[in-house]
């Protein structure tokens, strides 16, 4: 006897973890702050004007990258680190990557040390790095966003 399962099946079985995420679970919750005199603060300490505006003006770009059904923020600082973590999640599949990198780099098209912000973009969640690529925060972070939107 051939057992058969049907795509749709497989499909759902897939993308079950990735739709069942929220944007609290990929925040970092207090014990997974690395060690380092990290300091949890308020608003957002971004990098570049760049990442913090889209993240304020969101709603102005719905049109080109969706619509946003929720976002959050984390903000850190250390004597030695000091960030943002900017998480999204749209209504539908985040189609705004072109865009996106075109805001955030310019014509580099990839982070550069005056432009160091990296994104993860899967499926309606995008969340975006704005600290410098060797943050121990942003490691920690993109360790776990990557891990529960596989």
């Amino acid at each position: 006897m051939k057992i058969t399962i049907p795509l749709s099946a497989l499909f759902v079985l897939f993308t079950a973890n990735l739709f069942s995420q929220t944007l609290a679970d990929l925040k970092l919750k207090p014990k997974e702050i690395p060690k380092g005199g990290y300091m949890v603060s308020d608003g957002n300490i971004c990098i570049t004007p760049q990442a913090c505006s889209f993240y304020n003006d969101i709603e102005t770009y719905s049109n080109i990258v969706g619509t946003v059904k929720s976002k959050a923020i984390q903000s850190f600082k250390s004597k030695a680190d000091r960030g943002s973590i900017m998480y999204f999640e749209f209504d539908h599949v985040f189609k705004g990557d072109r865009f996106l990198q075109g805001l955030l780099w310019g014509k580099a098209g990839e982070p550069t040390a005056e432009h160091p912000e990296e994104y993860i973009a899967k499926g309606r969640f995008l969340v975006i790095w704005s600290l410098q690529p060797d943050s121990p925060l942003k490691e920690k972070s993109e360790t776990k966003v990557e891990a529960l939107l596989e």
